[in-house]
C-alpha cells in the first residue's frame, strides 16, 4: 500500500522560504517505499513560494492531490463571504475563480510531467456560516459552472471540514456533512458519468472536532461510504486535552503510536488502533476478513464490486516549530508505518 502525505503540515519551512531547506526536506520524502505523492496546498498559483522550484524538486512518479483549503481560508480572512457554498454572490463567484485557478494549475504540472499527474483536487464548502450565509443550493451552483471545466481527469472531491454547530467554537464552520452528501448525490445522478463522478474525503481530526469525541471520523465514513461518495481519508489528529496542538485545533496532531522508538503524541486522540479502525470501514470485507493488500476495488460476499478510496494519506502539523527536519521526518515514516501495519 502507498500513501499521500501532506507534506506542507510538516514542512520545516515554519515561516518563511529556504530553498536549500526545503530540498532536504524533498530529497527525505523521496526514500519513502510506501508514499505515493503529494496532498499539495493550493493559494492561487502551483506552489506558495515558486512554481519552478517545485517542478524540478518533486519525484516525478510522484501523484498529486490538490487541496484548496489554505488558499481558501487565506481568502475568507479578507472577506467572509468568501467560498463556493456562499450566498452572496459576490463572494461564491470570488471562490469559484480561484478554484478556476486550480484548474489551470492542473494543466501545468501534468503539461511538466507529460501525464495525468493530479489524481483530484479537494475542494471545501466555505463560507464560516456564523460570519456569512451559506446553502447547498449555492454549492451546487458554483459545482455545476467547476464540472464544466477540462480538469484532465483529475476528480474533484469535497473534503469535508467541521459544519457549523451552534454554540461550538468553529475550526471552519462549513456546510454539514448531510447537505454535501446531498448536493454530490444529486450532481452525480445528473451527470452519469463515471469519469466525472463527485466524491467525497474524510479527515480524521476535522471529524473529531466536529463531534467533539474520537467517533467523528468512524460515523462520517459510514455515512459517506453508504452513500458511495467515499474517494479519500486522510488522517491528522486532534486532542481535548492542553498541549502545543490546542483543544479541538485543526493543527494537524500527529498519532499517538504506542511503540516506544516511534514518534509520538500521547494526548492525540487519533491512536494507531483508531486508524486501524477507521480502515476497516473501507478495507473489511463483510464476513470481517482483513483484506492482505489493499486493492483498487474489493469485492463483497454477494459479488458486487466496491471501489476503494484512492486518496489515503496523512498530513500532520509539527510542534514546537523549531523541531529539526530528522524530526519531521521521523513523525511521517512513523505515521505511515503505522497505516502499513493494518496491512500485514
Amino acid at each position: 500500500m502507498s500513501y499521500f502525505v501532506g507534506a506542507y503540515a510538516s514542512s520545516p519551512n515554519v515561516e518563511g522560504w529556504d530553498q536549500a531547506l526545503e530540498k532536504a526536506y524533498y530529497d527525505q520524502l523521496k526514500t519513502f517505499k510506501n508514499m505515493k505523492g503529494l496532498e499539495h496546498p493550493f493559494v492561487g498559483q502551483l506552489h506558495p513560494h515558486d512554481d519552478d522550484w517545485f517542478l524540478e524538486n518533486i519525484d516525478p512518479a510522484w501523484d498529486i492531490v490538490f487541496t484548496c483549503v489554505p488558499g481558501t481560508m487565506a481568502r475568507m480572512a479578507a472577506n467572509p463571504n468568501f467560498g463556493i457554498a456562499s450566498d452572496n454572490e459576490a463572494g461564491r463567484l470570488e471562490a469559484v475563480a480561484f478554484i478556476e485557478k486550480a484548474c489551470k494549475a492542473v494543466a501545468k504540472l501534468n503539461a511538466f510531467s507529460g501525464r495525468q499527474a493530479v489524481q483530484a483536487v479537494e475542494v471545501q464548502t466555505a463560507p464560516n456560516k456564523s460570519m456569512a450565509a451559506s446553502s447547498a443550493k449555492s454549492l451546487k451552483t458554483s459545482l455545476d459552472t467547476m464540472l464544466s471545466w477540462d480538469w484532465q481527469g483529475a476528480q474533484i472531491v469535497i473534503e469535508h471540514c467541521d459544519q457549523f454547530v451552534e454554540g461550538q467554537t468553529l475550526a471552519k464552520g462549513f456546510l454539514s456533512l448531510e447537505d454535501e452528501i446531498h448536493v454530490l448525490t444529486t450532481l452525480n445522478s445528473e451527470l452519469n458519468n463515471e469519469s466525472k463522478a463527485l466524491g467525497m474525503v474524510i479527515n480524521w481530526g476535522r471529524s473529531a472536532i466536529e463531534k467533539r469525541n474520537l467517533n467523528g471520523a468512524a460515523e462520517h465514513i459510514q455515512k459517506v461510504k453508504e452513500s458511495g461518495l467515499l474517494v479519500g481519508l486522510m488522517f491528522s489528529g486532534a486532542s481535548d486535552q492542553s498541549s502545543e496542538y490546542g483543544i479541538w485545533e485543526d493543527t494537524h496532531m500527529p498519532p499517538s503510536i504506542a511503540l516506544a522508538d516511534a514518534k509520538s503524541e500521547d494526548c492525540s486522540l487519533m491512536t494507531e488502533a483508531e486508524m486501524h479502525r477507521c480502515l476497516s470501514l473501507v478495507y473489511l470485507k463483510e464476513s470481517g476478513l482483513k483484506e492482505s493488500s489493499a486493492k483498487e476495488s474489493d469485492v463483497k460476499e454477494n459479488g458486487e464490486k466496491e471501489t476503494s478510496p484512492s486518496i489515503v494519506g496523512i498530513k500532520l502539523g509539527i510542534r514546537p516549530h523549531d523541531t529539526s527536519l530528522e524530526d519531521r521526518i521521523a513523525y511521517n515514516r512513523d505515521a505511515l508505518a503505522a497505516l502499513d501495519r493494518f496491512f500485514v
